[in-house]
C-alpha cells in the first residue's frame, strides 16, 4: 500500500501510531510512503498514484473512509488568516475555501508555518474558531481516504481512534528541530486536534459542503462513503 504522508505536526500522533501498528501486523511488509503537502497529495490520490492518504475534505468526494480525519473542535491554531493582502495558501484547498465561506479577507497560512506565526504572537483570525462561533460545530479539515485496502484501513482506523497515542521523547525532539517549535508548543498545539469523525463532526463536514455548494465556490460535491 502506498500511503500519502503529510509532514505537518497535526499528524504526528498518527505517524507514531502507524509505525507501531505496521510492526505489529504484516502491514510493514507492504507499506510505502509518498510525501507531499495536502494539495499535492489530493492530486496524487485523484490520479490513483497513492492508495491512501489524509485528503482535504473539500476534495474527498465519495471516497472510502472509516471515521478518521483531522478535526478542530474549536480553535485550530494552524489555519490562520493574517491581516495582509488577500493571498491563498498553495498548500491547501479546504482552508482557502473555508476563508471564502466565512467571508474572511487576508493572507491564509496553514500548517507548521502558521504555528510559528501563532506562537510568535502575530495578529490573526483562527478559522477553526470562527467556524465554531458561527455554526457551533467542529470543522473537519481532512479525511483518511483510500481507493483500495478497505478492510486493512478499517482495522487501522478503528485501532487509531481507540487509544491515545503517546509520542516518544526522541520523536518529539526531532519534530521540534524540524518545525522550529519547542516541545511544549507542540504538545500544547496537539491538544486542539482530534481525529475521530463521529456524528457531530459529520454534521460539521456536511454543513461545510452545503455552504460551498450554496456559494458556488466549487463544483457540486458528493458525500463521503462510510463503509
Amino acid at each position: 500500500m502506498i500511503f500519502g504522508k503529510i509532514d505537518f505536526l497535526n499528524l504526528l500522533p498518527f505517524h507514531v501510531f502507524i509505525k507501531r501498528y505496521a510492526r505489529s501486523t504484516r502491514t510493514h511488509q507492504t507499506l510505502h510512503y509518498h510525501k507531499g503537502v495536502p494539495s499535492a497529495l489530493n492530486r496524487e490520490f485523484a490520479m490513483r498514484r497513492i492508495d491512501a492518504a489524509f485528503i482535504s475534505s473539500i476534495t474527498a468526494r465519495n471516497c472510502h473512509h472509516f471515521g478518521v480525519g483531522i478535526v478542530a473542535q474549536r480553535e485550530v491554531l494552524s489555519v490562520l488568516s493574517l491581516p495582509n493582502a488577500d493571498k491563498a495558501d498553495a498548500d491547501s484547498a479546504t482552508s482557502n475555501l473555508l476563508a471564502h465561506i466565512l467571508n474572511i479577507h487576508g493572507e491564509i497560512l496553514i500548517g507548521d508555518k502558521a504555528l510559528r506565526y501563532y506562537y510568535s504572537g502575530g495578529e490573526n483570525i483562527d478559522l477553526g474558531e470562527l467556524w465554531h462561533e458561527r455554526t457551533g460545530l467542529p470543522f473537519v479539515f481532512a479525511l483518511l481516504c483510500t481507493h483500495h485496502h478497505t478492510d486493512e484501513l478499517r482495522r487501522l482506523s478503528r485501532a487509531f481512534v481507540s487509544k491515545k497515542v503517546k509520542i516518544p521523547y526522541y520523536i518529539l525532539m526531532e519534530a521540534s528541530r524540524k518545525s522550529d517549535l519547542s516541545p511544549a508548543q507542540i504538545i500544547h498545539y496537539l491538544k486542539f486536534i482530534s481525529y475521530k469523525v463521529g456524528v457531530k463532526e459529520e454534521r460539521g463536514y456536511k454543513r461545510f459542503v452545503k455552504e460551498a455548494k450554496r456559494k458556488r465556490l466549487v463544483p457540486p460535491l458528493g458525500t463521503i462513503r462510510y463503509v
